[in-house]
């Protein structure tokens, strides 16, 4: 089966966890703050703070931002449930507000229209690699008074109007699971320019431990001594993949032109393709293509799923949308919310994207699909 996305692993990667196995550290060490600041480096120097996932990352962020019960939370249904399920987790109410339906990404607009006094955060999500339009949402969010974060797990290395992603929300989420651009196996990162919303980032991957003895309230204990002032948790992610990120962090470069490569081959392939969508690229965006996301009209999207993948082709679809899970359901959320979004789900196919994909089986992948269409 030629999957839809993988890792791309080099003996440089292997030698570099090998080498963090050999030493001292496993985690807590070196690697980790080399990792950190090698991110930096994408996010225009916006430091970061390395956690297990891309779900921890969120986790983290909503916390850096202050989200409690009886707050709200606005955000995109065209993602992964981990997006809403962790502000829901804080006892946060998740509203979901629709998407452009050329982008996928969230529509401002609609934001804007579902903020209320009890707004405390507005997630956009960079559906694909394609960054959202921030300078609309932050003035969304500052009318508002809420923390805007970036859901940029599809996103690393990407830019928005000549700027960054890491640097355009206050609080930017990454996801280095193994089908991102960059992987640590499981693995993620908060970027966050403001020192206070760091801080409480920094501190709450780690338990909440207060070590430094100026912040402490007794701090004459003796020199082993920490404290919890809020609680925690243990987010930490050690140095042996901070390594095989770090690794992957230098070759970031290379694994984004390969996938702008191959996402305009696509897009010169498949243009003249009657039934297809393609995704669209605003001019002012620099993506960094973590999917590359048709949309299949004529309500065939599930019979050439089925046909892909009996060939061979391991297409995906990408994502139910999140109030659609009956967890969501459960607690009131009904289908017909956002209808843009709805649209389409009904519609998207991920084809295989990944850097080692060979022009040969991109050629096969296209002349299945074309094949099946026809």
């Amino acid at each position: 089966m030629l999957p839809y996305g993988r890792q791309s692993i080099e003996e440089s990667d292997v030698a570099a966890v090998a080498e963090v196995l050999r030493g001292d550290w496993l985690t807590t060490g070196p690697a980790v703050g080399e990792f950190e600041a090698e991110l930096a480096r994408w996010t225009g120097g916006v430091p970061c703070v390395s956690v297990t996932s891309g779900t921890a990352a969120l986790h983290v962020a909503y916390v850096a931002a202050g989200v409690r019960a009886g707050d709200e939370v606005v955000t995109s249904p065209l993602t992964f449930v981990a997006t809403a399920a962790t502000a829901a987790l804080l006892g946060a109410r998740v509203v979901f507000a629709d998407v452009r339906p050329d982008t996928g990404n969230l529509d401002p607009d609609a934001a804007a229209a579902l903020v209320t006094g009890r707004t405390r955060a507005i997630t956009a999500v960079d559906y694909a690699g394609h960054p959202a339009d921030y300078d609309e949402l932050r003035e969304v969010a500052d009318r508002a008074g809420a923390v805007l974060v970036s859901d940029a797990a599809h996103s690393i290395g990407a830019a928005y109007k000549d700027r960054p992603v890491g640097a355009l929300a206050d609080l930017t989420t990454f996801s280095f699971f193994p089908t991102k651009t960059v992987t640590t196996a499981e693995g993620g990162a908060v970027a966050a320019a403001d020192p206070e919303l760091f801080r409480r980032a920094a501190r709450f991957r780690n338990h909440g431990l207060v070590r430094d003895p100026a912040e402490q309230r007794t701090p004459c204990e003796g020199g082993w001594h920490q404290e919890v002032h809020e609680f925690g948790l243990n987010y930490r992610l050690p140095d042996v993949l901070c390594a095989l990120g770090l690794s992957q962090l230098r070759r970031l470069a290379r694994f984004r032109e390969r996938r702008t490569e191959l996402v305009a081959r696509y897009n010169v392939l498949l243009r003249d393709v009657p039934g297809l969508t393609l995704p669209a690229q605003h001019a002012y965006v620099r993506p960094s293509w973590h999917l590359y996301p048709v949309r299949v009209g004529g309500g065939r999207r599930r019979e050439v799923y089925e046909r892909m993948r009996a060939a061979g082709i391991g297409v995906q679809v990408n994502y139910v949308p999140a109030y659609w899970h009956p967890v969501f359901e459960d607690l009131g959320y009904r289908r017909g919310l956002c209808p843009e979004a709805e649209s389409y789900y009904a519609e998207e196919l991920s084809l295989p994207l990944f850097p080692a994909l060979t022009d040969a089986q991109q050629e096969h992948v296209v002349e299945t699909l074309t094949g099946i269409l026809a």
